[in-house]
């Protein structure tokens, strides 16, 4: 039998399956500027995929951000091969396993047992969604029901089911669907590329920190939590912000007794520099969301980590008091299994202070941009790296994209900024290799 290639996995994909997040059209129209190819990955192996017709691809992107330590990674496959062997799933309504208690308590660690409470999804969305539910449930639950509101950032994203569309202020995603949706009130973000004449970045923080205090004077007894992408705006295209914000916006919420809810979906997991990217601010949050990187890119998996306070809220003969949220898989023992061989591989490795030094080598790679004339705002915050493009072009983004896969290298642009955010096995070398897909991409999409 002959191997299938890429054209038989083409054609099957395109009439059977349904993508996420693109417009099927795109996939079709082949030879246009706004065609998006559909690649058939066939393997991975360290930070390449492969296609089925042996052709490769850096993976500039970790996957959607969440591949840490590269694909087919022995250590994480060993373990769950092991944990194959044993138990792949049990409902953990009234019953618990070893991967579960032992992921637990390692987070609960890593925050200095500040956040002792995990409770398991299977995506990132889920966890806002818990998350904001938490909140909620815990004023009413103390007796201050008219506490029932939230706050978003200017540009947040914390996911697209209905629930966490509330604080999601992306337009693409949230516009067709606002009438489904209880929005929440949006305040100023402390993106520095917002910075006026003179100011800082920590200039920019304190005026945004101002904002919300402004606010907070007026509607803090409405108000359950603020949610923040700590330090990096994702979906925003990459927008970054000074830890002052964080720190005057745990003062503030102490203040007027709101939560702090810290989305650490994508810049957890030592994206940032620092484990937990809020760390860096030296605060802790009420509530903390986990997913992508923590099962090391394997599995869905989310957690949402609670502070003793918002936990005991619960605890009460009346189960209309619970926090009544479930799905079937979850604390599924194979992604918590995936988690513990990830949390491994940060300590027998030193991901941290290696990262430092790869951080180092991606700076290098992309400084030959800031000679672009088109090219503004060259920012980094540990292992992520971003520009932005000044380009009236609506195809530049699946131009470039193109014209990287064509430089074996997956960077799939956010609107106009180019990012990078590889996976941490990332070489020196395949760094490099980066730095030239990326000079080379932007001058073949900036063609007219």
């Amino acid at each position: 039998m002959a191997k299938p290639s890429n054209a038989d996995w083409l054609a099957r994909s395109q009439s059977a399956v349904w993508h996420p997040c693109t417009q099927m059209q795109h996939h079709a129209q082949t030879g246009t500027p706004g065609h998006l190819p559909l690649v058939p990955i066939a393997r991975g192996q360290g930070a390449w995929l492969y296609d089925f017709d042996d052709k490769r691809y850096l993976d500039g992107i970790s996957s959607w951000w969440t591949n840490l330590f590269g694909h087919a990674n022995p250590r994480i496959n060993a373990a769950l091969r092991d944990q194959l062997e044993t138990l792949e799933h049990v409902m953990l309504a009234g019953f618990t396993h070893q991967p579960v208690v032992e992921l637990s308590e390692r987070l609960s660690a890593l925050t200095g047992g500040a956040l002792g409470h995990a409770f398991y999804a299977s995506d990132g969305a889920s966890a806002t969604e818990i998350a904001l539910k938490m909140s909620f449930h815990y004023w009413r639950n103390i007796g201050r029901p008219e506490k029932a509101e939230f706050l978003c950032l200017q540009g947040s994203y914390h996911g697209e089911t209905v629930g966490a569309l509330a604080v999601t202020d992306v337009a693409i995603f949230k516009d067709a669907y606002a009438p489904l949706v209880r929005a929440a009130t949006v305040i100023p973000s402390p993106d520095f590329r917002q910075a006026e004449a003179g100011e800082s970045p920590a200039d920019v923080a304190r005026r945004a920190a101002a904002a919300l205090e402004t606010h907070l004077e007026k509607h803090g007894e409405n108000i359950a939590a603020l949610i923040v992408e700590p330090l990096v705006q994702g979906a925003a295209g990459m927008a970054m912000y000074d830890p002052e914000y964080l720190r005057l916006a745990r003062q503030l919420c102490d203040r007027y007794e709101v939560h702090l809810i810290c989305d650490e979906i994508a810049v957890g997991c030592g994206r940032t520099g620092t484990f937990f990217a809020h760390e860096q601010a030296e605060i802790r949050p009420d509530l903390m969301c986990l997913s992508k990187g923590i099962s090391g890119g394997y599995l869905p998996l989310s957690i949402v980590l609670s502070s003793d306070t918002i936990y005991n809220a619960f605890l009460d003969d009346s189960v209309t008091r619970a926090f009544l949220h479930s799905h079937s898989y979850t604390g599924n023992p194979l992604a918590c299994r995936a988690a513990l061989a990830t949390l491994d591989i940060f300590l027998s490795d030193d991901v941290l202070t290696v990262n430092r030094k790869k951080a180092q080598k991606m700076e290098s790679a992309l400084a030959p941009q800031t000679d672009h004339p088109q090219v503004k705002n060259l920012r980094q915050r540990g292992m992520i790296a971003a520009f932005d493009v000044e380009t009236a072009d609506p195809h530049f983004s699946r131009k470039f994209y193109r014209a990287a896969l064509e430089r074996e290298a997956l960077i799939r642009p956010i609107g106009n900024t180019v990012y990078l955010m590889p996976p941490y096995i990332v070489s020196d070398e395949e760094i490099e290799h980066l730095g030239t897909a990326i000079s080379g991409a932007l001058n073949d999409a900036l063609i007219e």
